[in-house]
């Protein structure tokens, strides 16, 4: 069974960085798509980055383009999300989800089949 877990969430001012990680297990993931979403309090769940886990194929929301970087380690097969510029309205849980995505569907949450926990994000002003 694949396992997402998250990690790296937590409290910064607005201005500040986070870092977030996500531990992959379970399966071979060349060939899929690892994505980070978000929701926050009574708004529905959003694209925030996307990856393609052989080629590195970068996708991005334009509400975090020039602030955040999704990266990934394929040895140790983890996806990371550096946040920086980070503002009151990046609040949010934060989900990392991975599947076979065709790359032009990854902001659609509907196409990634497992996701992890998440990890909350909390950017105070």
């Amino acid at each position: 069974q694949v396992q997402l877990v998250e990690s790296g969430g937590g409290l910064v001012q607005a201005g500040g960085s986070l870092r977030l990680s996500c531990a992959a297990s379970g399966h071979t993931f060349s060939g899929y798509t690892m994505g980070w979403f978000r929701q926050a309090p009574g708004k529905e769940r959003e694209f925030v980055a996307a990856i393609t886990w052989s080629g590195g194929r970068t996708y991005y929301a334009d509400s975090v383009k020039g602030r955040f970087t999704i990266s990934r380690d394929n040895a140790k097969t983890t996806v990371d999300l550096q946040m920086n510029s980070l503002k009151p309205e990046d609040t949010a849980v934060y989900y990392c989800a991975t599947g076979q995505v065709n790359s032009a569907l990854v902001a659609l949450g509907r196409q990634y089949n497992y996701w992890g926990q998440g990890t909350q994000v909390t950017v105070s002003s």
